[in-house]
């Protein structure tokens, strides 16, 4: 009586179709991220700032270059 050809052959490409576009944002949202954890990128200013906390700058070159970056 069923040959293939009823609901469930006629229906069992979608299957298929749902089951590949499932899987390809499966593998983007792991190859690319989900953009959750990507984070904003930091201005010169902030960068400056934060070597001069770490040590790697001397307070006379972060204030020189703190001023020809404008801030």
């Amino acid at each position: 009586m069923f040959d293939g050809h009823g609901f469930g052959g006629g229906f069992m490409w979608l299957f298929w179709v749902l089951l590949i576009v499932v899987i390809a944002w499966i593998v983007k949202m792991v190859v690319a991220g989900d953009g959750k954890n990507k984070e904003e990128p930091r201005s010169p200013l902030e960068i400056l700032e934060e070597r001069f906390a770490r040590g790697e700058l001397e307070e006379q070159e972060f204030e020189h270059k703190r001023k020809l970056l404008g801030g």
